[in-house]
Formats: C-alpha cells, structure tokens, sequence
C-alpha cells in the first residue's frame, strides 16, 4: 500500500507546475512601471501577494529604497527572507548574480545571501555580454558557488542563458558539486543570449541532464509564448517584473500577482495545477 501511494503521489506532482515570481530584479524601475517595488517590505508584500495568488516561489533582488538603484545589502536581504517567512511558507530565491557589484573579491560578495540559507539561491554559470555591459562568471565563480550552496543545504538554481552555459553546468554535477536533480532556469530572449523561439526552447531543453528539472522565463514580449511552451512541455515558470512590466502590448501590469494570475490561467488551460510551496519543495527534492 505504502508503494501505492508513493507512486501515486509522484504521478500527480508531474502535473504540478511550480510559478516563480521574480518580483523586482534590478533593471525596471517606478519611472517604467509605478508599481515596481523598492524598499522590502514592498519585495515583502509583493512576494506575498504573488504567493497568494499562485507563486511557490519568490525570487528576491534587493534595491535601495529611496532610489531604486541595485543593491546588494546583506541587511536587506535579511529582512526581505524573514518577512516573507513571517507571512508564509512561500519558498525564497536569492539572487548572487551580484551584477553591479565591484572590488577585489567579487565572489565572496556575490556568495553573503547563500550564508542566509533560503530555499534557493541563483547560480549564473558562463559568461556573456548584455546589451550595455559584460555579465561575468568564471569558471572560478561556478565551482565556489556549487560548493557553498551545498556545505549550506541551498538549492542551486543554474541560470543558463545558452547552451554553452548548459555544458558548464554539466561539467560542475559530473564534479559532484550539485546535487541531483538539478534545476535549470532556461533564460530567454536576453539580448545577445539565446532568442526567445520554440525551437531554441526545445533545443536548450534537449541539451538538459535526463533528470533535471526545469524551468523558463521570457522577456518582455516572449514572456508570454515562452511560458505557455513551457507550461504544455511538462517544465515550470518564472513571471514578474524582473522579466516584464507589461500584461499585454501597451498595458501596464498593476502588480506582479497579475503576471502570476496569468501564469496559474495558463497552466490550468495545459491541464496543469500549480504547485503550492510544500508540493514545490518535494518537486525540488528539498526539506
């Protein structure tokens, strides 16, 4: 009965989508988009709204309250983890992209949030080039990154932005630095990343370890086919403002829980249910 029962658990979580909402990242601005939040407790209050409304997990850039500027503040992620735990059970994502940051050792600034111990943290591997600047990550970065997340107990997120970025990633689990399954963020449509198309996505996904677990965000106007590809493929979902700060061509998002809405409307239409944070947390292979 037991074997039963796990199998039959394990059978309906295939049909769980987990949604992310990356609520503020550090580009988009209140000058683009009024409700974008700066100060915690507006990252606070909306990764709880978006937990409401569907969200299992909340992916957490930081800014400075007053100007919007990136930030990278170790009391700020803080407050934002413990806020959200105070509220919730959502599942927290912080962020070690570390874009802006600069100095002579990088990587220690880059890896303070994963000594917080979220759920989760990113894990940018390979570097490439934005639209404006160089986005680095050395091989260096990658290897000290897996080892601290895992001595902590923190769920790589693995960002990959093309399939060279994939093969890096590769080389780090087959080092035992990531424990399985590991979890791809499939990046699309980031200028000068790989284009947000439906053969690319299938190209990328075909390019995963056979046990990964997956997931895949779009920008701006490939938010929407990305996500809807991804939902029928069986993978999950990232929505927010960090991506896109527009609900249709012209039209304004009010908030991040209307992309979440969206996201949980979609996936319902492919016959999936989201998952909520406790069913995302067995998905992920995590306590």
């Amino acid at each position: 009965m037991q074997n039963r029962s796990d199998a039959g658990r394990v059978l309906s979580m295939v049909k769980k989508i987990i949604i992310t909402a990356a609520v503020t990242g550090s580009r988009p601005t209140k000058e683009m988009n009024p409700a974008v939040p700066y100060a915690p407790k507006e990252i606070i209050a909306a990764a709880v709204e978006c937990h409401k409304a569907g969200a299992a997990i909340a992916h957490i850039h930081v800014r400075e309250p007053k100007t919007g500027k990136p930030s990278f503040k170790i009391e700020y992620f803080g407050e934002v983890l413990e806020g959200i735990r105070e509220q919730c059970d959502m599942m927290v994502n912080l962020t070690t992209s570390g874009l802006f940051l600069k100095g002579e050792d990088v990587i220690s600034q880059r890896l303070e949030p994963v000594g917080l111990r979220p759920d989760i943290c990113s894990l940018d591997v390979g570097s490439m080039n934005f639209s404006d600047m160089a986005f680095v990550n050395p091989p260096e970065w990658g290897e000290a990154a897996a080892k601290r997340m895992r001595r902590c107990g923190v769920k790589p997120e693995i960002e990959v932005f093309d399939t060279g970025h994939i093969a890096q990633a590769i080389d780090l689990i087959k080092k035992g630095l990531i424990v399985d399954p590991p979890y791809f963020q499939l990046c699309m449509g980031v200028k000068w990343g790989i284009a947000a198309t439906p053969e690319n996505l299938l190209f990328m996904k075909s390019k995963l370890p056979a046990n990964a677990l997956w997931s895949v965000l779009g920008i701006g106007k490939y938010q929407l086919p990305m996500i809807t590809l991804a939902a029928g493929l069986g993978g999950h979902i990232r929505v927010g403002f960090e991506d896109n700060i527009e609900l249709e061509k012209g039209v304004l998002a009010k908030s991040n829980a209307e992309f979440v809405r969206m996201a949980v409307y979609l996936a319902r239409y492919c016959g999936r249910e989201p998952a909520t944070s406790a069913e995302a947390r067995y998905i992920l292979h995590l306590k």
